[in-house]
């Protein structure tokens, strides 16, 4: 019959099975939090875990950003062992630890140590939001500024990448000490007329960004990322204004002088390259 050589097209697509969605292995595919646009894992780590769609830039943990800009096979840890303890004995802050330890693979927050960019020796501290979202405690701080007294003895530049949401709740007061703790190793740094490098990720924000993030002497941050200290409704109710749109943007701060450079992650090793040049002698160890 002649109408078996002619077919209906369906007007509606047909809705996966639960069981089809299933073959989809997790971890392999990534949903853009700005555009929704679905990439496979693979693709996305091509492309430095940057949305091909809309550019924005994805959250990277500390030894992926470590593994981008360092030199490969040129980076030695620091203070791996340091562990949080917690001194206010605060409820349940023992357990997320351990539990952010397992997930991260991480002992803290930040991993710091040296190696080189380019040739160039340099001290670095990579911040890390899968663990306590990259808070500062005391390890942290501690971390960090022993790093930077590394750089000082060493007479090496020193690069920090922070990824944080402030100073780490649990730890009160002996938090907070870690902001002053930080920008006075900084001060020391600076006295010795050794370069520090900034460079401020998504999101920077709280304790973070009001001490040592802010205190580069070149600051650098990637596109769209938040920077800030409050969020926008704890502004607006303290000033009782109406706040621009994006002033928390990098790009609303670098309008405004507080950034020096925004630098795409596909730039930002040959970047850092370059401003070490400027300012370093090639090949010193």
């Amino acid at each position: 019959m002649l109408k078996d050589f002619f077919f209906k097209q369906k007007r509606f697509a047909t809705i996966p099975s639960e069981h089809a969605k299933k073959d989809i292995p997790e971890g392999r595919v990534k949903k853009c939090e700005h555009c929704g646009t679905i990439t496979f894992v693979k693709e996305l780590e091509k492309n430095l875990y940057v949305c091909s769609t809309c550019d924005y830039h994805f959250a990277l943990s500390a030894p992926e950003r470590i593994k981008m800009i360092m030199d490969q096979g040129h980076f030695f840890e620091y203070d791996s062992d340091l562990i949080s303890s917690d001194p206010l004995k605060f409820e349940g802050y023992t357990e997320k630890l351990k539990s952010d330890m397992r997930k991260s693979n991480l002992n803290e927050a930040v991993v710091t140590g040296e190696g080189t960019i380019g040739g160039f020796p340099v001290v670095i501290g990579v911040m890390d939001t899968r663990f306590r979202m990259g808070s500062m405690g005391a390890v942290v701080g501690e971390k960090i500024a022993r790093a930077i007294e590394r750089a000082v003895i060493k007479r090496y530049p020193f690069i920090m990448f922070s990824a944080s949401g402030g100073a780490r709740m649990q730890e009160g007061i002996i938090s907070l000490m870690q902001m002053a703790k930080t920008s006075a190793a900084l001060a020391k740094l600076h006295q010795e007329g050794i370069l520090f490098i900034s460079v401020l990720t998504n999101p920077t924000t709280g304790g973070v960004s009001a001490s040592f993030a802010s205190l580069g002497d070149i600051n650098i941050a990637e596109p769209g990322a938040l920077i800030g200290f409050a969020g926008p409704r704890v502004i607006e109710q303290i000033i009782r204004q109406k706040l621009p749109e994006g002033f928390q943007t990098s790009e609303f701060l670098l309008e405004h002088g507080q950034l020096d450079l925004i630098v795409h992650r596909k730039d930002l090793k040959a970047t850092l390259n370059q401003l070490l040049d400027l300012h370093m002698v090639k090949g010193r160890m």
